[in-house]
């Protein structure tokens, strides 16, 4: 019944999601006169990054809790904020100076929600990038951290359409109410593994909303991939192959979930970095990804790190060194 009851508010109904993805067509603003009339839902009503592209996105009520840590380059920040109503966790790195910081939101990978805590999942980036004056997010997404629960009772692989909603929803709360000496003319976005199908469902939803990524060993632009590898062995309640089929009984719903299915509308530029040695997710799949992004001439560069695994060593402080002039170049002026 409860469940139902969510298909009712959702207006359009637990969809199986067979639809045609038009991969030419240039995703809505969620800032546009036509998305403010639309209700404010707190889950996608159709599993598809069409439907992320088209539902109403209100990141509000930016708040710093409380500091964590003051150094000598920067200021740590516990902070909420909220994203369609729904209570999210974080943490902001506020570099130390009048700047102005230019934003990078930093999407982390799968971590157990049971054993999270605040600001977990890519520490070792938050503070390099905050030591090379930018300003940076990390949000928690909903049911991690100090964050509310997931109102979505579908038990269905989202490919993370609603940690997108979060992420994007933290953008817009920054930008509603930005903490002195943040710059939010223009944004980054850095996504490891799972936040990394995260940050392509963003890029794909709203290509116009930031500015340059920097994908790290990220998960796989095919929905149902992941899905394969992780999540049906995962959860013992999930639903997915009964709401979406699988791949080949009902392409088209995967493909309606899959960035794969929209890499056309790209337009911000990509940084792709991968290890050889990988266990997590195979350095095929980025392969892949660098293939196709150069087969529509997108704006990439791929760097594959010889015997490196998931979370990189060796090789970390040229990752690090090679991010950071990236955003510099894509998101700084020259008076910065």
């Amino acid at each position: 019944m409860q469940r139902f009851l969510l298909c009712v508010f959702l207006l359009v109904g637990c969809s199986n999601g067979d639809v045609s993805p038009d991969p030419g067509m240039i995703a809505p603003a969620s800032s546009s006169a036509a998305s403010s009339q639309r209700p404010l839902l707190q889950v996608t009503p159709e599993l598809s990054i069409d439907s992320l592209a088209g539902i109403r996105l209100e990141g509000t009520d930016l708040r710093l809790i409380k500091v964590l840590d003051d150094n000598t380059a920067y200021v740590r920040h516990e902070i909420r904020y909220k994203s369609n109503g729904l209570e999210i966790s974080g943490i902001m790195n506020i570099p130390q100076g009048t700047g102005p910081f230019p934003l990078l939101v930093l999407n982390h990978g799968y971590i157990d929600p049971a054993v999270y805590t605040i600001g977990r999942g890519l520490k070792r980036e938050q503070d390099y990038l905050a030591r090379t004056g930018f300003a940076v997010l990390h949000t928690d997404y909903r049911k991690h951290g100090a964050s509310d629960p997931s109102p979505d009772v579908r038990d269905t692989y989202d490919a993370g359409l609603e940690y997108s909603m979060d992420s994007i929803n933290a953008i817009n709360a920054v930008r509603a109410a930005p903490p002195a000496g943040v710059d939010t003319t223009k944004i980054g976005m850095m996504g490891h593994s799972m936040g990394g199908g995260v940050s392509l469902n963003i890029a794909t939803a709203y290509p116009n909303l930031v500015d340059a990524f920097v994908l790290y060993a990220p998960v796989h632009a095919d929905a149902w991939e992941n899905y394969a590898r992780w999540r049906r062995d995962r959860e013992p309640d999930d639903r997915t192959v009964e709401t979406l089929g699988t791949r080949e009984t009902n392409p088209k719903a995967w493909d309606a979930l899959s960035s794969k299915t929209y890499l056309g509308r790209l337009s911000a530029p990509i940084l792709l970095f991968q290890g050889t040695k990988d266990t997590d997710v195979p350095v095929t799949w980025s392969d892949d990804l660098n293939a196709m992004l150069i087969a529509m001439e997108k704006p990439r560069e791929y760097v594959r790190y010889d015997g490196e695994g998931h979370e990189f060593g060796p090789k970390w402080n040229d990752f690090m060194k090679r991010t950071a002039e990236f955003f510099g170049r894509e998101l700084r002026t020259p008076a910065q």
